[in-house]
């Protein structure tokens, strides 16, 4: 099953600039695989070492954590008016830089499920390089 980004807004609350998935390339019971592409003009790279602009790991880190909620929003029951929010990261380990004009391949994976606690991994990658691992949890929230 496919995503875009229309169906994706249907899903979680994030709009841009902060939405950080771009379509979803495959989804399953535990699995979702999803992709953004990062233009060369993000307003980020203006300040962030902009001689020789990289994509700041938080925004790898997000697009990993929207991913996860859309995951955990297609596939299982959460509350009416919640969302997953995340609680904690662990064992983060940046392994590549993310330049303008890459495309993030973004795996996360829902490991465990307790109550309203779900426990995920996460990999982002550009080409077939890993740029990022994770580990994290998210909550289901209510927002209003």
């Amino acid at each position: 099953m496919t995503m875009n980004q229309s169906e994706i807004k249907q899903l979680i609350p994030h709009r841009d600039p902060f939405l950080w998935i771009d379509e979803v390339v495959e989804i399953s019971e535990s699995t979702i695989v999803a992709r953004k592409h990062i233009p060369a003009d993000l307003d980020v790279f203006q300040g962030h070492y902009p001689h020789f602009p990289i994509l700041p790991g938080v925004l790898q880190l997000e697009a990993a954590f929207q991913a996860g909620a859309i995951l955990i929003a297609k596939t299982q029951e959460v509350g009416e008016g919640q969302v997953p929010v995340v609680t904690r990261v662990n064992n983060t380990k940046f392994r590549s830089m993310v330049r303008p004009g890459d495309t993030l391949d973004i795996e996360v994976t829902l490991t465990e499920k307790l109550s309203n606690a779900f426990f995920l991994t996460g990999k982002v990658s550009v080409g077939g390089k890993v740029t990022v691992r994770l580990e994290f949890a998210c909550a289901a929230a209510a927002i209003s």
